[in-house]
């Protein structure tokens, strides 16, 4: 098995290294390929994932380029995670909108748009490129903003699925304060990507079947009453919401229900994308030592917290045995052995919370939205589960960021500024003319060495 990653000289790479050695037996890959234009640092983080193999006995080879199409010739799956601009360009994402009044942040709002637009051009160049020199390789996308690139992918035909930690991360938290395995735990998590609520917890009980069939009590009002506040601190809204809603929304969701609050912290207190740029720093320090042979303490706050284990998950479920489509009602997240092969025997599902094509999930939704739900996901691509209808108060605001990342992804492939406006303007964090209109001539200025039509 040949596997590229495009970004290979990310802070975030040890993290995936650390995970395909450990998760070896469910993931057996031959040969890790990371792709990089940055020789230098490429250098340093492959030393390190070389090392980590060496450390694990992982018997596959590492091999570092800085050419895309050799990168992916023959690749059996693509994992992009890509940042055009660099932290550079992150820090002016988080800088610029505070001046208009608006949050700061890289994949929310006028600097979410602003990656969208440098991200889609360079994203699809790759995948026609991948398409070119490897046409049966699935492309995993971990760059942000992770909807609008799936999508821009899937529209354009690709193979396709897109990836983000936010659900296996909070299936790890619910897990560890109900002190059970987290493959036990699954999650009714429903919305869009950064963009998101767990409306149930599930452990399926022992000896039954696996976290795919969605079995067992709802333990999640379990966890708001005995762990409401730190719960509450882990996604940065107040307790009280979350007790009213019974519900827990992504940290993204902070942005939108404590828009105002959040803009004066960002103006009083250093970005993250700065802070993010000093770790990357250290990081890539502690990577030059020759004698470290695993992934640093440091990286944690770094983000992307169990990205390894959720990518080996499902490269290994795409790169499998067929997986028909399942009608079991639910919505969940985890693994399981649900199926069964042509002669009977059972075969490995997997049931995972990823972004993908809506198809009717979501009926108030266009059916090429991206949606982020549990789905079954196998060779034949990812599968949206049956979801339970949705709150009001969730559809509404769901449906307006659909609509905009539709303008967005639209914006992102024909360019032009009066595209960027009207995203600008359909963006519920936004939507004031004047306001737009200087987002707008902001965005423009800060990005226009990433945008060819400026």
């Amino acid at each position: 098995m040949r596997l590229a990653v495009v970004g290979g000289g990310s802070t975030y790479t040890p993290e995936l290294a650390e995970g395909f050695a450990r998760l070896r037996d469910t993931l057996p890959v031959d040969e890790l390929v990371l792709v990089d234009p940055d020789r230098e640092r490429l250098a340093l983080v492959g030393g390190l994932a070389r090392r980590i193999f060496a450390r694990r006995g992982h018997p596959g080879r590492i091999t570092l380029t800085g050419d895309l199409d050799a990168g992916v010739e023959g690749a059996d799956a693509v994992l992009l995670q890509l940042r055009v601009g660099g932290q550079a360009a992150r820090q002016e994402d988080e800088r610029w909108p505070l001046e208009c009044g608006c949050v700061g942040q890289e994949t929310t709002g006028a600097g979410g748009l602003a990656k969208a637009l440098r991200t889609v051009p360079v994203v699809l160049d790759i995948a026609e490129r991948v398409r070119r020199r490897s046409p049966h390789a699935w492309i995993v996308d971990f760059t942000n903003p992770v909807s609008i690139v799936t999508r821009a992918l899937l529209t354009a035909g690709h193979r396709a699925v897109g990836l983000c930690n936010v659900a296996i991360g909070l299936q790890r938290r619910f897990a560890a304060l109900l002190g059970t395995d987290p493959a036990a735990v699954s999650l009714d998590h429903v919305g869009l990507n950064h963009l998101t609520w767990v409306r149930g917890v599930r452990v399926a009980p022992s000896g039954g079947p696996g976290p795919g069939g969605g079995e067992g009590q709802d333990l999640l009002p379990k966890l708001l009453a005995e762990h409401g506040e730190t719960l509450a601190d882990a996604v940065g809204l107040p307790h009280a919401l979350l007790a009213r809603l019974g519900a827990v929304p992504s940290y993204y969701l902070r942005y939108y229900y404590r828009h105002d609050a959040v803009v004066r912290e960002q103006r009083e207190k250093p970005s993250r994308a700065a802070e993010v740029a000093g770790i990357e720093r250290e990081l890539l320090e502690l990577y030059a030592d020759p004698a470290l042979d695993h992934k640093p303490e440091l990286l944690s706050r770094r983000g992307g917290a169990y990205y390894s284990e959720a990518a080996v998950a499902l490269t290994a479920a795409l790169l499998g045995p067929a997986v028909p489509r399942r009608a079991a009602p639910g919505a969940v997240t985890g693994g399981g052995t649900d199926r069964s092969g042509a002669d009977g025997t059972p075969a490995p599902a997997r049931v995972q919370v990823v972004n993908t094509f809506n198809e009717g999930t979501l009926p108030f939704l266009p059916d090429d939205a991206v949606i982020e739900v549990p789905a079954q996901v196998g060779p034949g691509g990812a599968r949206p589960l049956p979801v339970r209808p949705l709150e009001p108060l969730y559809t509404g605001l769901i449906a307006q960021v659909a609509a905009y990342e539709r303008l967005a992804l639209d914006a992102a492939l024909r360019g032009g500024r009066d595209r960027v406006f009207t995203a600008l303007l359909g963006h519920p964090l936004i939507g004031q003319t004047d306001r737009a209109e200087r987002l707008t001539d902001a965005l423009i200025a800060h990005n226009r060495d990433h945008l060819a039509w400026a």
